[in-house]
């Protein structure tokens, strides 16, 4: 048995190696992610991380368990995913400033006959950032594959005031929760 992470990210990969994660294969989902209309962010992550696991799962071994997963960041009711630009970018990071917002991600582990869909949510709250800041930040390349357009394992550390939940959920995975999770489907970590 394998478990296959459905995802490209460097931090998702991290961090189930990190768990020594038994069997740890990663395979990245390829399908376009298109959220559910009228959606709220729970059910947006737990969507969207269903749809990458369930792309992968078509294609493995019956005994392997796959996990999807998906984040987003909320600000006012408003979700947001990775910037299209820097303009984006420093947008997101200038609407973050000093305030507080949501971070949801969604996890799914599929193999056949079963499937588990779950959703954290983590509030982060960010102190004020200067324009200069926020170009520096633009600048490193960071903000740009980063739901929200910062990631708090790194430079973007340097806003967050506090976080209110699981700060693995704020890297993109809940490892608390998938750690139930993965021992719901026999997946023993300890």
């Amino acid at each position: 048995m394998s478990v296959v992470l459905a995802s490209g990210s460097p931090r998702r990969r991290e961090l189930l190696e990190m768990l020594r994660v038994p069997g740890l294969e990663i395979v990245p989902s390829h399908g376009a992610e298109c959220p559910p209309e009228g959606a709220t962010p729970e059910e947006t992550v737990k969507a969207l991380a269903r749809a990458k696991a369930a792309e992968v799962a078509e294609h493995r071994a019956a005994e392997d368990v796959i996990i999807g997963a998906d984040t987003l960041v909320v600000l006012d009711g408003e979700m947001l995913g990775k910037p299209r630009s820097e303009e984006m970018a420093r947008e997101m990071l200038r609407a973050l400033s000093g305030r507080s917002h949501e971070v949801w991600t969604g996890v799914c582990l599929i193999r056949p006959g079963e499937e588990l869909a779950e959703a954290e949510r983590t509030v982060v709250s960010f102190r004020a950032l200067e324009d200069r800041e926020i170009d520096a930040y633009i600048a490193t390349g960071e903000p740009m594959d980063k739901a929200g357009a910062y990631g708090a394992q790194g430079l973007g550390a340097l806003f967050v005031e506090g976080i209110e939940g699981d700060f693995f959920n704020v890297m993109g995975l809940p490892l608390c929760r998938l750690g139930l999770m993965l021992k719901k489907m026999g997946v023993e970590l300890l």
